[in-house]
């Protein structure tokens, strides 16, 4: 290519290294591209405009992982799911037509936002519900298409949206992060994920045990990230802290379970069984580690043991049935 730096048309070193930026007051690390001149020394690194965007691109994407929000990737991946261009996603979800443009490529989305996309991500119903009320303003022509697709993804993931939409449905009151949900709005990826890495490495959970390894793995996640894992609310129960809709949590699709007799022979125990289809290398090492000092502590324990230890936590002992175990009780946790 023509270099910028010697003025010579010759083959240039392509690079890659970790730069880090300030992206609205927050520090975050990302892969940044560069040329190499080979034929000249000192100052001889140099980047093209695409390269550029690429950059920001990747650094803007490091921000939204920071955040909890989707990568602009992940955007297009929803909108291509459904053969859509940038302008009729637009359009479909009652939003200026440069708005998934913008999120596409420069702008970096706003929570509300986010809420919205993520919400169509997991569910095809939702994004038929903003199709009925904005079809007005859709392009025709592509009606068909985009309904066919919209059914396509209903039979594909119809037992699990439905399952989700059920637990959902719970946590409608906390679309917004807030000390409530540990300022993260709720990742079902992501519980389903901690819930077999738990079964994998947890011989004997039920699912009492389960619902307080739940609690310990978001109060400590956030203790040193100031960001919960999986968004759940919790409230204070006879057993501990509980997550809200935890009855809808056994019933997602990717958690699994076997249902056996109590030693009394009167009640039923729910076993949670690790499910080998999830991938949990996406979970990433500092979520691990978290996730590992939980089952250190409980592992050996049984159920009544990790409840009586629950009870003796501040945050039990100084909320009344039924209340928000909200995140501030991490700077009292005793671990």
């Amino acid at each position: 290519m023509n270099c910028p730096i010697c003025g010579k048309n010759h083959k240039v070193e392509l690079k890659e290294r970790k730069a880090i930026t300030i992206i609205k007051g927050l520090k975050v690390e990302y892969d940044e591209k560069y040329y190499i001149c080979p034929d000249s020394k000192g100052d001889n690194e140099f980047t093209t405009g695409s390269m550029e965007n690429e950059n920001l691109l990747n650094a803007r994407n490091a921000y939204r992982k920071q955040k909890g929000l989707l990568t602009s990737y992940e955007i297009v991946e929803i909108r291509e799911r459904y053969g859509l261009s940038q302008v009729d996603l637009s359009q479909v979800l009652g939003w200026g037509e440069a708005t998934i443009s913008r999120y596409e490529s420069k702008a970096i989305q706003d929570a509300p936002y986010d809420n919205i996309l993520r919400l169509i991500k997991n569910n095809p119903l939702v994004l038929y519900y903003f199709y009925i009320r904005n079809k007005e303003n859709f392009n025709k022509n592509k009606e068909a298409v985009f309904l066919e697709r919209i059914n396509e993804e209903l039979s594909k993931h119809g037992r699990e949206n439905i399952a989700r939409n059920k637990l959902e449905s719970f946590y409608l009151n906390y679309m917004e992060p807030s000390i409530t949900n540990g300022f993260q709005v709720l990742n079902i990826d992501k519980l389903e994920l901690i819930i077999n890495y738990l079964a994998k490495h947890v011989k004997y959970l039920y699912k009492v045990k389960l619902m307080k390894m739940l609690w310990y793995t978001d109060i400590l996640f956030y203790q040193k990230n100031k960001k919960s894992l999986t968004g759940l609310v919790y409230q204070h129960a006879n057993m501990g802290a509980l997550p809200i809709g935890h009855d809808a949590i056994l019933q997602l699709d990717n958690v699994v379970f076997e249902e056996e007799l109590a030693e009394d022979y009167d009640n039923v125990r729910y076993h949670i069984m690790y499910n080998e289809k999830l991938d949990l290398k996406t979970l990433s090492n500092d979520e691990k580690s978290i996730i590992d000092s939980v089952i250190t502590k409980f592992d050996t324990m049984k159920t009544k043991d990790v409840v009586d230890y629950m009870h003796a936590e501040e945050a039990y002992k100084k909320t009344k049935d039924g209340e928000i175990i909200d995140y501030n009780w991490a700077e009292l946790i005793q671990f």
